[in-house]
């Protein structure tokens, strides 16, 4: 490796790691605004899992399109769709992503090519296929990534929808994120099988099993995934192992699952482990260059949640709008 190269490759770990750390810090404050009451409803957090959506959307254009989960955050953040924009939908706001209509388990933009999540477990999968047919359609380039948890693979639409992407050879990345526990209930119970991506080989689509705390790892499997899609390849499963680090929901203490199993996978958090890679050989970057991407992903989530906080509630006599399309 040239000098050049390992400073690129420096620079582009380093970004990688920002946009973990910004999808992380801005969970934490979540969570501490919602048990202030600041933020209504409920959240499903994404911690530990950062590295999955940051990895995947990092080989991704804006025009290309995401469908996220009931646990969005993380999708949205990496996709493209500002910190302000969510945590002003989180709060209520009329600024927020989608005007206060959709809450912590549909944010999105479409803009940036990210459709509001979407709560109904593997009901993305469909959409994001639907996605991909227009682009083959229209003969475009352009790509679809599906995030889902494992439980989604047990339900039909998933199914229906790795069919009908492999039939049509459609430019689509499934990525399941196994962090082993459907809700409460382990991966163990619920499949008969060592992998989700086991799975593949029955729909006629490549399938891999991707260390799904390691960025690096899910970022290469993705660009091939992706290259694939563009190039008329068809659609790949890309199962990604990882581990939530917080319960299902904000009513989960989490006393399912073993304490050993636990420190295992906090022993392999993400931002450890690319903290870790950034500060040895080749990058070797200091504690000081960390701390600074840290004061900086700071700053932006103070400036998201002053912003949501001056933002106007919306109009209660409006709400029915922006809910249908109204015409151009």
């Amino acid at each position: 490796m040239t000098n050049a190269a390992a400073g690129a490759d420096t620079a582009l770990l380093v970004d990688l790691y920002r946009t973990m750390l910004l999808i992380r810090r801005f969970e934490e404050r979540c969570n501490s605004l919602f048990l202030q009451g600041r933020i209504p409803s409920t959240l499903h957090l994404y911690m530990g899992q950062e590295a999955i959506a940051t990895g995947a959307c990092s080989v991704l254009r804006t025009d290309d399109y995401v469908t996220g989960t009931h646990r969005p955050h993380g999708h949205a953040l990496a996709k493209g769709v500002s910190a302000r924009a969510i945590m002003a939908e989180l709060m209520a706001k009329e600024t927020g992503c989608c005007r206060a209509r959709g809450g912590s388990m549909h944010v999105g933009n479409i803009s940036v090519g990210m459709f509001p999540a979407i709560a109904i477990v593997g009901a993305g999968c469909p959409i994001a296929a639907g996605a991909a047919l227009s682009a083959k359609m229209r003969g475009t380039d352009q790509a679809a990534m599906s995030f889902f948890g494992e439980g989604a693979a047990n339900e039909g639409d998933w199914h229906e929808a790795l069919n009908m992407a492999a039939i049509w050879r459609l430019p689509v990345v499934y990525v399941c994120e196994n962090n082993l526990y459907g809700a409460s209930t382990h991966f163990s119970k619920a499949f008969a099988v060592a992998h989700v991506a086991d799975r593949a080989a029955a729909y006629g689509m490549p399938g891999a099993v991707v260390d799904g705390n390691d960025v690096e790892a899910v970022r290469a499997a993705a660009a091939e995934a992706v290259e694939r899609a563009r190039a008329g390849g068809g659609p790949t499963l890309l199962e990604c192992l990882t581990y939530r680090l917080c319960g299902h929901s904000r009513s989960d203490a989490c006393d399912y699952r073993p304490d050993e199993e636990e420190a295992e996978w906090r022993a392999r958090d993400p931002l450890l482990l690319t903290g870790e890679r950034l500060t040895a050989p080749p990058h070797g970057l200091d504690a000081a260059a960390l701390k600074g991407v840290e004061a900086g992903v700071a700053a932006e989530i103070d400036d998201a949640v002053a912003y949501a906080e001056a933002s106007p509630s919306p109009d209660p006599a409006e709400l029915g709008r922006h809910v249908f399309w109204e015409g151009a």
